[in-house]
């Protein structure tokens, strides 16, 4: 399944920075054909057959953006209709509430500081509450494992500070998952955590989206992704989204943040 263009990237442009959930709905409209693309491409492991109800057969985990909630982000899981998702399970933490320096100290939930707005690649990095934010996305992760849900079955994706996370979570997963999907994320630490990627998790493979107009996490931080996971040995499929406009459908407006 290919990218069919959408509304998404006009209707985010129109939505002030954290007034979420009609734009993060907006947004996955676009990003809903990346990501079942990207699912129907990878080679799940079958768990034993039994009756669907007793289990799900994957795992979806999403993480949301700065100052927001997982429970607003819940709709999103509607636009995942394929029969890749019939027997899904799907996760919308919350983020836990913390003073946020880019926005003066105010109180917001958040996963991790972050210093300044936009982010850029060469923004400085809070690698300690990061580190802790990815051990909590782990024993979620866990837990579903322990469940009988395969590694292989369980994705995690992310927006924004959310996106962010995700690659931290999955690059420092011990074992191979289904899968990443970074919605205009940023690499979150410095080049040095290569050396604690485990040879599992290289084999996991990364979905990347990132808006050419973003002027929260400037693109350039997004395209800075690819060149660290080559670095690091592992495969990402990078995708710019744009809004097209027509008919002739020959117009494209990079999609901001």
């Amino acid at each position: 399944m290919g990218f069919t263009p959408t509304l998404m990237s006009f209707l985010r442009s129109n939505y002030p920075l954290f007034l979420k959930p009609l734009a993060l709905v907006a947004i996955t409209l676009a990003a809903t054909s990346l990501f079942t693309s990207f699912v129907q491409r990878q080679t799940p492991r079958r768990l034993p057959d039994r009756p669907m109800a007793a289990a799900a057969r994957s795992f979806v985990l999403w993480l949301h953006g700065l100052g927001d909630s997982g429970p607003a982000n819940e709709p999103i899981r509607t636009l995942f209709t394929s029969p890749e998702f019939k027997h899904t399970k799907w996760s919308f933490p919350s983020a836990p509430h913390a003073p946020v320096s880019c926005n003066y100290g105010a109180v917001m939930p958040s996963w991790f500081d972050i210093y300044e707005i936009p982010v850029s690649a060469e923004s400085p990095k809070d690698e300690k509450g990061l580190l802790k934010a990815v051990q909590n996305v782990h024993a979620m992760i866990d837990k579903e494992v322990a469940a009988g849900i395969s590694p292989e079955n369980i994705f995690i994706c992310g927006f924004s500070q959310g996106g962010a996370l995700t690659l931290a979570s999955v690059l420092l997963y011990p074992k191979t998952l289904g899968g990443g999907a970074v919605f205009s994320g940023w690499v979150p630490f410095n080049s040095s955590i290569i050396e604690c990627i485990s040879p599992e998790a290289r084999k996991t493979p990364i979905l990347w989206s990132h808006g050419m107009a973003d002027r929260t996490v400037l693109f350039g931080a997004g395209q800075a992704g690819p060149p660290f996971l080559e670095q690091a040995g592992m495969s990402c499929e990078f995708k710019v989204l744009s809004f097209m406009l027509g008919p002739p459908w020959n117009i494209y407006i990079g999609s901001n943040h």
